[in-house]
């Protein structure tokens, strides 16, 4: 399922697509729209290990102030900045640390999901 999610960084929001992904730990984001609103995860210091399907590598962690998706808002969030596929058709993926202490609904027959 595609989520529209907006990021806020310190020169501007970007307007984003991500893929609600129950099977990743950490909310990711591509770099260009991070640099776009103001971001240079190849300055931030802060780097974790990330296993994908295609091996172990590592990903910058960035803090943006604010990350709205599903009506939900989060500010000071960290994204791990990874770069996904094109072919993907997303910006990034909805993580599960993004839905913590919260209740998800997915109804696949309807396409829809609702987060309280």
């Amino acid at each position: 399922m595609i989520v529209r999610a907006e990021v806020t960084g310190p020169s501007g929001n970007a307007l984003l697509r991500f893929a609600l992904d129950t099977g990743a730990t950490g909310t990711i984001v591509n770099a260009g729209p991070l640099v776009a609103i103001g971001y240079d995860p190849a300055l931030t210091p802060n780097r974790v290990q990330v296993t994908t399907g295609s091996g172990v590598e590592f990903a910058a962690r960035v803090k943006v102030s604010k990350l709205v998706a599903l009506g939900q808002e989060r500010t000071d969030f960290l994204l791990l900045c990874h770069t996904l596929p094109p072919s993907t058709g997303v910006d990034g993926l909805l993580g599960l640390d993004f839905f913590r202490d919260q209740k998800l609904t997915l109804d696949f027959r309807n396409g829809e999901m609702e987060l309280s």
